[in-house]
């Protein structure tokens, strides 16, 4: 499991100087950005994170509203695999009939993907986990109409802002999950109160333990009240701090074992 940097997060910087934002991202640390709306930008960035020695694993894209074909072809030109559907609002979450037909065009977007050699995810926000379809989440009732190819990934905050706990969540879904936003702070809407990694009431190791499918985890903030740069630094030092002691935990108790 690897971790990435979703590029939302540092939207104003980019906009000023994209590619000084990511030779500032891979000097922090990250291999790897998790891109937005890049049909725009695919060929500053793709440039930039050359440059920079960094890939794009997967991205946002809204793939339910906009040309399939046009993000398929940008995606692969970036080396995405995974094009995610970022943001569905509420009022398509709230009976089972609109789930069932977002299921559908999802599943199809996933078939065109293919074509490409891209995988289709979507991620979620609070609504999804609010409301409450045949004694299931939202989510979880959406995640049973999606073809086996199609992953999730979970935005373990806005679960928890949901009323939703992430880490059993995470466990009901299973292996569908191949990708989770990490972020942290109080578990409310006030996105400028966001934290990073450790900091707030998310138990962020936890989350990641409990996603036994994961493949990347995406590091995010929505908004920040302090100094962005520094926020994700934190986030990615507390996350590979407790990846080196996890890893130094297993080699003890290979040598315990031997």
């Amino acid at each position: 499991m690897s971790y990435s940097i979703q590029l939302y997060t540092l939207r104003d910087a980019l906009q000023e100087d994209l590619p000084g934002t990511i030779k500032k991202v891979a000097e922090i640390g990250f291999t790897q950005v998790e891109p937005y709306n890049f049909v725009a930008t695919a060929k500053e960035l793709g440039a930039a994170l050359k440059e920079n020695g960094l890939t794009a694993p997967s991205g946002h894209a809204p793939l339910l509203s906009q040309d399939q074909d046009q993000i398929f072809a940008a995606a692969k030109e970036l080396g995405i695999t995974t094009v995610i559907d970022p943001f569905l609002p509420a009022e398509h979450w709230q009976d089972a009939e609109t789930i069932q037909a977002t299921a559908a065009k999802l599943n199809a977007a996933a078939k065109k993907g293919a074509e490409y050699g891209i995988r289709v995810g979507y991620h979620n926000h609070a609504w999804e986990l609010e409301s409450t379809i045949e004694g299931k989440t939202a989510l979880e009732y959406f995640e049973g109409l999606l073809d086996p190819e199609l992953v999730l990934e979970v935005d373990t905050y806005w679960v928890a802002v949901g009323g939703q706990d992430p880490v059993e969540l995470l466990a009901r879904l299973g292996d569908r999950v191949k990708l989770i936003h990490i972020k942290d702070g109080p578990g409310n809407t006030d996105t400028k109160a966001q934290q990073p990694a450790g900091q707030g009431t998310i138990p962020v190791l936890d989350v990641i333990a409990a996603a036994k499918s994961l493949e990347v985890g995406v590091v995010e903030f929505d908004d920040y009240s302090g100094d962005i740069f520094q926020g994700i630094t934190e986030s990615l030092q507390f996350l590979t701090a407790a990846a080196s002691a996890n890893a130094a935990e297993g080699t003890v108790s290979r040598e315990a074992g031997a």
